[in-house]
């Protein structure tokens, strides 16, 4: 009998842009695994009936994207309490028994690219956070996890940001829009995890006068791979981390589940899917 040969697609509506299939794509070809990994469309309405069919395709898991990363949870057996804590799942593993198992791999995607990419202790200071959405909420709890002081919340809706500090805790301190900028004074990890800056849209205004030279930066914007805080960030004489090293690590542990292999983020990774 021959061996079957794994599947992995990623879900999400729309789902053409995603890097995903080409990075793990990638992974598949340098370790001369079998295996194939694919994009797939599904709408909201189709999610259930598409995740119960998947496992008697040959499907052993898959990654989930816009607009499934909440959904996803209700129809999981298990769910990781990493994953339940962040309200979205982005991994999912079809058990041999049958059992769909949620995880969440985007705070540790985010921890690891700064471990790998800069000195950063995150117990020497405050961390300064602009944004409270799903990336932010991924960002707030690998923080609290590795050990953060204090984490200090600004959002354009400062509802948002009151909503998170309910559910995360007296660590998140709420700053107003306005004030943003303030709330980098004697921040040593600072974080942007709103779209601003990104190609396309609004850029990223909040001044950075406050900004700390031994503080850690980095922006989950990685179109383009510099932003604007990023380059003044280095100019100030900060550590910078760009975002696409987040995307990368993120897909470590479930390319290791699917397919037997821990495949290595490095440049030529890098190269690869910054040549797509």
């Amino acid at each position: 009998m021959s061996e079957k040969i794994p599947l992995v697609a990623v879900l999400g509506s729309p789902i053409a842009h995603s890097k995903s299939p080409q990075l793990h794509g990638y992974w598949l070809k340098r370790y001369g695994i079998r295996g194939h990994y694919i994009p797939v469309d599904v709408s909201q309405s189709d999610l259930k009936d598409v995740l119960r069919h998947m496992p008697k395709m040959g499907f052993v898991g898959a990654n989930v994207t816009i607009p499934h990363k909440e959904a996803v949870l209700a129809l999981a057996d298990v769910v990781t309490d990493r994953a339940a804590l962040i309200g979205a799942a982005n991994t999912l593993i079809f058990m041999p028994d049958g059992k769909l198992y949620a995880d969440n791999t985007d705070g540790y995607g985010f921890i690891e690219n700064l471990r790998a990419n800069a000195s950063w202790d995150p117990e020497r200071g405050p961390a300064a956070v602009f944004g409270a959405g799903g990336a932010a909420r991924a960002v707030i709890s690998s923080l609290i996890e590795v050990g953060a002081p204090e984490i200090r919340l600004a959002n354009r809706t400062r509802n948002r940001s009151e909503a998170l500090r309910e559910e995360f805790g007296a660590k998140l301190q709420i700053v107003d829009w306005v004030q943003a900028g303030n709330m980098l004074d004697g921040a040593m990890t600072v974080v942007n995890t709103t779209s601003l800056g990104m190609i396309g849209k609004p850029e990223f205004k909040v001044p950075l006068d406050a900004l700390e030279s031994s503080a850690v930066v980095t922006d989950l914007v990685y179109t383009p791979l510099q932003t604007a805080l990023l380059a003044t960030a280095k100019e100030i004489g900060c550590q910078t981390v760009d975002g696409l090293g987040m995307l990368l690590y993120q897909a470590v542990p479930g390319f290791e589940r699917w397919f037997g292999h821990r495949p290595d983020v490095d440049d030529e990774t890098r190269r690869v899917i910054l040549n797509q």
